[in-house]
Formats: structure tokens, sequence, C-alpha cells
């Protein structure tokens, strides 16, 4: 074979040998490899390339993330992905209550506790519909208060903003709220909640889920990251889904999952890098 195609046996034995023995390259590459995986197999197969590099870079893992994509590539590994947002109508502008919409989209205020946004989603439970209700700290994406109740009522918003603002603190009239143009929004009693501690009102446009897509999009996560989907087969019970959300929210969400528009940090740490931060003061 060597003189038909004008090789040096050398250079053959050569090639075979390197072929057996994996140079410092490979070896480097496998090693990296194994470490992907654990951090995939932790995340349950959620974190894409993008936040597994984040992972690897915050363990002293000094890893480029083309490489860390084409490692997963050639490791088959390809992260769990959510189905398209859809857009939906909830309540027409026309209806008593509804506020000028004063976020205009700005989904990134310059500090924590300025603009909070709320929505309510429904989820099938052996026991019928559970309906939860969040607040989110769009400075951090941080869920800041949220509840879960077999009715959708004004009661439900007002007991998961309440628990907000117990853990909060909101200075008076620096708070904007924002959510749809839902019945719960435009209740007495959550205005008046609202009134009580200064805090502005601001609401999407008429079926325009656009204006809230930082709380449709965090619903997404977590029906798809918890299996909560309307048509599984198998439905959860109730009280293992306020079990799960709160582990899924307190302990998983706020404090570990990385978040892309805050520079791949999770929300609490991204809150403490911004206290942590000196600020310039005015001469």
């Amino acid at each position: 074979m060597c003189r038909q195609l004008d090789v040096a046996r050398s250079g053959f034995y050569a090639w075979r040998q390197r072929q057996e023995v994996p140079g410092p390259l490979a070896a480097e590459n496998a090693v990296i490899t194994a470490e992907i995986q654990a951090v995939f197999q932790e995340h349950r197969g959620f974190y894409g390339s993008p936040r597994i590099h984040q992972e690897l870079r915050a363990a002293g893992r000094q890893v480029g993330r083309h490489r860390v994509a084409r490692l997963m590539q050639c490791a088959q590994l390809k992260a769990r992905t959510r189905r398209a947002f859809r857009a939906c109508s909830r309540a027409s502008s026309g209806a008593a209550g509804v506020v000028e919409n004063l976020l205009l989209q700005d989904f990134q205020p310059p500090a924590p506790n300025r603009c909070w946004a709320g929505d309510i989603t429904y989820i099938r439970t052996s026991s019928g519909w559970r309906y939860l209700a969040i607040w989110i700290d769009l400075f951090s994406r941080r869920v800041v208060g949220w509840k879960l109740d077999h009715r959708m009522d004004a009661a439900l918003v007002i007991e998961a903003l309440n628990r907000a603002l117990g853990h909060r603190l909101v200075e008076p009239e620096l708070l904007l709220i924002h959510t749809d143009q839902g019945s719960q929004y435009r209740a007495s009693d959550y205005r008046i909640l609202l009134e009580k501690h200064e805090i502005g009102c601001s609401m999407s446009a008429k079926g325009c889920c656009w204006d809230n897509a930082v709380a449709e999009s965090f619903f997404s996560t977590l029906k798809l990251e918890l299996d909560l989907d309307d048509n599984r087969k198998e439905l959860i019970a109730p009280q293992q889904l306020q079990r799960d959300l709160a582990f899924w929210i307190e302990g998983y969400y706020n404090r570990e999952r990385r978040h892309s528009t805050i520079g791949y940090l999770s929300p609490i740490v991204y809150e403490q890098q911004f206290v942590s931060t000196p600020k310039l003061t005015p001469a």
C-alpha cells in the first residue's frame, strides 16, 4: 500500500500510532466534553452552548464559546427549546379601568424596583385548573412575588403583589408596574393598593402581548422546564405543583438560572453585583 500510494513506511506507522494514542488536544477535548455533559445534565438539558460556556468559565475553565458549541455538537447534546411565542388578545381597550401604556416596551430600567411586570397563566392539574400570578422586576428579571390559587380573581394578583411588597424596598412614586388589560388589574381593590403605595400603573395595548413580553417569556420557560404543557398525559397534583413552583422559582430561577439579557448571570447575582458596584455621585 505504501508503494502504491508513494508513502513512506515510517510515515504510515507514525500515523497509526497517533490514532491509537490521542494527542494533547484530543485529550483536552475529552475532559471538556465530560464537563459539558455534567453541566448539561445538571440543568436537565435546558442549557445551550452560551449558558454552558458561562458555567464553565465561572468554574475556572478557559474555553471559547464556539469550541463549547462544537464539542456539544460532536457529543450530540442539544438543548430543549420552547415553542415559538404566539401573540394573544385578552381584553379590549374600551373596557373600564384601562390605563395608558407608560412602559412602551422599555424592558431595561436603570435600577431595581423601578419597573415590575405582572401576568397570570393557566396550569392544568389533576384537580382542575390552577392559576399562577407573578410579578417580575424587569431590571434583574427576578420573580419578586407569586401566588398559585384555584381562582383567577383580583385577590390572586393582590396577594402576589403584597408578597412582593413585603420583601422589596419600594420608594413612593418610583415604581411603575405593567400588566395586560385583564379584569384583575382593573379591579377597585387592586387600584386602591397601588394608590396606597404610590405605585404607577401601565397597561399593554389591545391584543399586544409583545408589550408584556418578559412575563410571557417567563411563563413559556417555566412550563417547558417543569413539563407543564396543557396537553401532557399525566397531570400533576396541585400540592406537588405548589412545591415544584417554589423550588423552581425561588431555588433555581432566581438563584441559579443564567439569563441572557443580564449578561448570563442569575437574577439574584445580578442584583448583588449592582448593589456592590460603586455609584458615581454628582460633583
